[in-house]
């Protein structure tokens, strides 16, 4: 799954933000650290960071 562009429930644009989550998780910040620091303050946007599976490398094996 890609993360999405926008929260499904508010609408904020919250897919640019994905990759620098990653990074500061990558470098022993913690998940809610990061959030915070990235504006991401209402609870269904932290939901989706938190509850995304970047399953993109393994669908894409089956490309045909």
């Amino acid at each position: 799954m890609i993360i999405p562009i926008r929260c499904f429930t508010c609408g904020k644009p919250v897919g640019h933000l994905w990759e620098k989550f990653n990074e500061e998780v990558a470098n022993g910040r913690s998940r809610k650290d990061s959030m915070d620091r990235l504006g991401l303050e209402r609870y269904c946007c932290r939901s989706l960071f938190l509850t995304h599976v970047d399953m993109l490398a393994k669908i894409a094996r089956f490309k045909k």
